[in-house]
């Protein structure tokens, strides 16, 4: 469920960072736009890592498994 939530998260936090990159660009802000892009890498990278890190418990779960099948035989 909190990948769920990250994801949701992510999301949100990727559409009011390009919302205020807009916001910025239309009044000349370059504060604004700046944060806006920040928040939007932000999210991105957090993304990334999610997935990165779903990966790496996979393989590690995997690995686990196959040692239990092993001491079966």
């Amino acid at each position: 469920m909190t990948n769920l939530k990250d994801k949701f998260v992510n999301t949100k936090d990727k559409v009011i960072g390009k919302t205020k990159e807009a916001v910025g660009k239309a009044t000349g802000s370059e504060e604004i736009e700046l944060k806006g892009k920040l928040q939007s890498q932000k999210a991105d990278l957090k993304g990334k890592f999610d997935g990165t890190k779903e990966k790496v418990a996979e393989k590690i779960n995997n690995k686990l498994d196959e040692n239990e099948e092993y001491k079966e035989i």
